[in-house]
């Protein structure tokens, strides 16, 4: 948060904070550092991540830097609630993986009191709006977009670059099928 908004923090109240951007921007790494200032300030914590997200752990959240915490892997974003009874703030990591059910669920935990921090993809392959980051944008009290360094020329980079001929919207991957882009390097695909 910035030094305005940090004199805007809500009191006695939830909310839902969203981490967005490309890949290798840093959200997760974000999300991590926000989630251990919560350890930090004793307050219960829970982490979730989609079960598909097998990358490079099962079992935690792990950005590209090897920063990691303990997380819980779903399959559908409805079965966190349960998961939260006695947190105060619950992390949610590739939120793009979810579907439209996350914004719901990501309400009714804010609705409860808690301090909800999402990080997720913000647009897809083809740089269009990867949902359900939008609808959580429209509904998040604050919003940080990170943004990454354009593999290509070096400029600032916020989109994602498929470097394979794959079609599916969803393809789990690394360095070794993506890339950051700035908007001039960003090559869309023929579809």
């Amino acid at each position: 948060m910035d030094t305005w908004s940090q004199h805007l923090v809500p009191r006695d109240t939830g909310w839902i904070e969203v981490i967005c951007g490309c890949m290798f921007s840093g959200k997760t790494e974000e999300l991590i550092r926000r989630m251990r200032r919560a350890q930090i300030a004793r307050q219960n914590v829970a982490v979730f991540k989609p079960r598909i997200d097998t990358r490079f752990s099962s079992d935690h959240i792990v950005s590209h830097s090897d920063q990691s915490l303990v997380s819980h892997a779903v399959q559908h974003a409805t079965e966190i609630p349960p998961l939260t009874k006695n947190a105060q703030v619950i992390g949610i990591d590739e939120a793009q993986f979810f579907d439209e059910s996350l914004v719901s669920v990501c309400e009714e935990l804010a609705n409860q009191g808690k301090r909800v921090i999402v990080a997720g993809l913000d647009q897809d392959y083809r740089g269009r709006p990867f949902s359900p980051i939008p609808s959580l944008l429209a509904v998040a009290e604050y919003i940080t977009k990170t943004l990454a360094i354009c593999m290509v020329c070096g400029n600032p980079a916020d989109r994602t670059q498929r470097k394979t001929q794959q079609h599916d919207l969803v393809v789990i991957g690394a360095k070794d099928i993506y890339e950051a882009r700035c908007r001039h390097c960003f090559e869309p695909p023929n579809e």
